[in-house]
């Protein structure tokens, strides 16, 4: 039992004791003003450090990114400084740590962005989902987004420099690595999906055309910290926020092969339309061709994501289905969570209703083993 999930792998220059990886987890619970990690976030991690390694709540690249309350950023010189404590904390316990570099696009609101400007996409169109603000009172409130304003082939090019920059700042600040976020619905993902996208220009329209602010953001930070430290995050036939895209097998597929262009430490892939866990019967039937289309076409280390528990995470580095496995909520509840699988031992139950905003409470003081 667990013989797959305690090998050692080589990330990169790296070389993990396991294959327990810490998700990237939105909690937001940055501290104000700024942005900033405080030290109940370095508290957070370093409880976590017995992951194979860690990749942190998704972070914004820059103001025009944040598209939620008290989610941090990597743009600021007081934020390098508090998240080099973070990334400090985690080496201090022997771990290791990779930011998740983030801009949400469209998925934002006015009071997020520079002067109060309008969200930022591929293309003007509505969007289907809400997003978590400060209301009147300074309390946590889900509100409505506004239709955004269609990027400019000069705002593209800022916005590269933006992750570039964001690269930069996460290395000053002692990160192991940093995960390109292009899944879930935001920037990236936006100008991948042709629901999302219907541009007329470089950007727009072909696979290699929306594809391509995915593959500049890829060189850019590839050649800022060395591809060995860089991943990045897909979501193939995701439906957050009103994705979708015509051809998915064609269209991610594409991608998985041109991201061999690069030497990267690994592609993390969450599995497509789950409605529950790995083994739900109501999820995508096309999720198991996808990922194997993926796993066949990226010749480097794969990861996946998407509500597995220990049994399942095992079943899927046996099978060769993956290399390495991110746990999510079980990591929220469980900060010890690879003792916690290797010996067998009960795990917590993760409180949904403490998942965003608030204090130490649902985010620090889940019970270690002993």
């Amino acid at each position: 039992m667990n013989q797959h999930l305690f090998r050692p792998i080589a990330l990169g220059p790296l070389t993990l004791k396991h294959r327990v990886v810490m998700a990237p987890l939105t909690r937001s619970r940055a501290g104000q003003p700024g942005d900033v990690p405080t030290a109940m976030n370095a508290e957070y991690y370093r409880q976590r450090a017995g992951a194979a390694f860690i990749v942190t709540e998704a972070t914004q690249i820059s103001r025009q990114g944040q598209g939620y309350a008290w989610t941090p950023g990597i743009y600021s010189d007081a934020q390098v400084e508090a998240w080099r404590a973070v990334s400090d904390a985690v080496h201090g316990q022997g771990g290791t740590i990779f930011m998740q570099l983030w801009h949400v696009g469209r998925v934002s609101h006015p009071m997020f962005q520079p002067d109060g400007a309008l969200p930022v996409a591929p293309s003007a169109l509505p969007v289907p989902g809400k997003t978590f603000i400060i209301d009147e009172q300074g309390k946590g409130a889900w509100g409505d987004i506004p239709v955004p304003r269609e990027l400019t082939v000069e705002d593209i090019g800022a916005i590269v420099a933006d992750y570039r920059r964001a690269a930069r700042n996460a290395m000053r600040a002692g990160m192991d690595g940093v995960e390109i976020h292009a899944g879930n619905g935001y920037l990236l993902d936006q100008f991948i999906n042709s629901s999302s996208n219907h541009r007329q220009d470089a950007y727009g329209g072909s696979i290699e055309n929306r594809a391509r602010l995915l593959l500049e953001v890829v060189a850019a930070v590839t050649d800022e910290v060395g591809a060995g430290r860089v991943g990045v995050r897909l979501t193939p036939m995701g439906r957050f926020m009103g994705m979708g895209d015509d051809t998915p097998e064609a269209t991610f597929g594409h991608i998985a092969s041109r991201l061999n262009d690069w030497n990267l430490a690994y592609l993390h892939l969450v599995e497509p339309a789950i409605a529950g866990t790995v083994k739900d019967e109501s999820a995508d039937p096309r999720r198991d061709a996808i990922i194997g289309q993926m796993r066949a076409a990226y010749r480097g280390v794969l990861m996946l994501a998407g509500g597995y528990d220990g049994e399942a995470a095992e079943q899927a580095l046996a099978s060769g289905r993956a290399d390495l496995i991110a746990f999510g909520r079980l990591f929220i509840a469980n900060p010890d969570l690879p003792a916690r699988l290797r010996g067998g031992h009960p795990l917590n139950t993760p409180d949904a209703a403490s998942f965003f905003g608030g204090d130490s409470r649902g985010y620090t003081d889940y019970p270690a083993l002993g």
